[in-house]
């Protein structure tokens, strides 16, 4: 199990990263940390490069930080983007 699933509890973000999240993926939702929590919970791939941790799910790639555990930012994947 990778050791970010194993530490979904100290994921965060800063409200820049809200902001960059939301517009990257066109989100409209109330908490940000919580759709990418359970979006990481549902990863089809979880690679870390470096000092950061890719998510790959539903079309989307989310960066979060590895030693911090802050989302960094999140981008579609492709013309299709999240689900």
């Amino acid at each position: 199990m990778s050791d970010l699933l194993n530490h979904l509890d100290k994921i965060k973000t800063t409200e820049l990263g809200v902001m960059r999240i939301k517009r990257n993926l066109n989100l409209d939702v109330p908490d940000v940390v919580t759709w990418c929590k359970e979006k990481i919970m549902k990863a089809d791939e979880i690679l870390k490069k470096g000092k950061n941790w890719y998510v790959q799910v539903e079309g989307c790639i989310i960066t979060v930080n590895a030693s911090s555990f802050t989302i960094i930012t999140a981008h579609k994947e492709g013309k299709e983007g999240c689900k």
